[in-house]
């Protein structure tokens, strides 16, 4: 499978010049059959349509009556269409320390460009977009008061190709994409920068990080976009930007609450709805952004997610699959008790299924995770 730096509305993936994986099979266009679902010219009444990272110019939306949207509308306060304006929101992380000229570039090109964007503490993600609603100054007050903000389903990652290596090899790839699943936001993207010869000097062979991208996108669910350089990846801010803006400029958002969706947000009881026809349903910023804390008090089911994602082949669908039957580790070691043989203990979570496909955990990982929890001495 081939990734390459295709901009987004361009039907087929062409791999870059002296990119990863150049010498791979054709591209593969993965959010074709989305596309394709989303352009019904005859529904332009509702919210957006699944959609890739960036939605296509000119791709329909998908309508809903009038009984059903009302059925579907969250409770709490709403931004009416005109009412709000599109924002993009830059960590601070990305415009300050490391390598100053790269990141001053950075803000140069989003201003040149002439992007609307805030810097801000973000908890999770480099780049993501709000909706800020107008708020009108009050006479004899310095400031306006502050206006209600709902974060838009799309969040990304920005790496750089030798970071990625890096990111990889210490383990913070895997908690990254962990951590953007379970946001709240549904539509995370990696965007990945070559950085010319940064790519020529790296401590994972090509094969490997290219393998990791198609997993980061097929099995994941994310959207992976590679660029070249700073410049490219501001470009890509941009488009972004501007399409955000159209796609929403005739929306009334509404605020939900993690509590009404699950904490993973596309987990909760609507998913399925949500798939079929999303609603303009979106969090409050300071609920996401203080549901993202990396720091924050963890349950004892966070800390056991984190636990079996240390096992190599446990990736986070096939965690959380194993959380939906044993929420802690005290109640896997009940289950365990409960197996009248050892055969039966090592085989206790090999029918667990998992991710989109359903698939089988299989006895290899049953049993090491066996082997974990009950092994009394050391692990040989």
């Amino acid at each position: 499978m081939q990734l390459s730096r295709a901009w987004p509305w361009q039907s087929d993936w062409r791999p870059a010049r002296g990119s990863i994986g150049e010498r791979g099979p054709p591209a593969v266009d993965l959010t074709e059959d989305e596309l394709e679902e989303g352009k019904d010219e005859d529904e332009r009444e509702g919210c957006p349509a699944e959609t890739p990272a960036l939605p296509e110019p000119g791709f329909g939306v998908t309508g809903k009556s009038q009984a059903a949207e009302t059925l579907r509308r969250p409770s709490g306060e709403a931004l009416l269409p005109g009412c709000y304006d599109i924002v993009l929101c830059v960590d601070f992380i990305e415009t300050t320390g490391g390598c100053t000229a790269r990141k001053q570039e950075l803000v140069k090109e989003l201003q040149r460009n002439g992007v609307t964007f805030d810097i801000r503490k973000l908890n999770v993600g480099d780049f993501l977009w709000v909706a800020r609603e107008r708020v009108a100054p009050v006479p004899g007050q310095l400031r306006p008061p502050p206006g209600k903000e709902l974060v838009l389903d799309y969040v990304i990652e920005r790496k750089r190709i030798d970071d990625l290596c890096g990111s990889i090899i210490d383990g913070r790839f895997r908690e990254q994409k962990f951590r953007l699943k379970r946001c709240g936001l549904r539509r995370p993207i990696y965007l990945v920068e070559e950085c010319g010869s940064a790519a020529a000097h790296l401590s994972l062979p090509e094969s490997t990080l290219q393998q990791a991208m198609v997993n980061t996108q097929v099995v994941d669910g994310f959207f992976v976009k590679r660029v070249q350089d700073v410049k490219e990846s501001v470009a890509y801010l941009t488009v972004m930007t501007r399409q955000l803006q159209k796609l929403y400029q005739n929306r009334t958002l509404f605020c939900r609450s993690r509590e009404e969706e699950g904490e993973g947000g596309s987990e909760g009881p609507c998913a399925g709805r949500e798939k079929e026809s999303p609603s303009c349903s979106l969090l409050s910023f300071s609920e996401f952004n203080h549901g993202a804390v990396k720091n924050k008090c963890q349950t004892v089911r966070e800390v056991f997610a984190r636990q079996l994602m240390q096992i190599s082949g446990i990736s986070g669908d096939k965690a959380a699959a194993i959380l939906e039957h044993y929420s802690t580790v005290s109640s896997l070691l009940q289950a365990y008790e409960r197996c009248p043989t050892e055969t039966e203990r090592e085989k206790l979570l090999s029918s667990i299924r998992y991710g989109k496909l359903k698939r089988n955990l299989g006895p290899a990982l049953s049993r090491t995770v066996y082997q974990l929890y009950c092994t009394p001495g050391p692990l040989s």
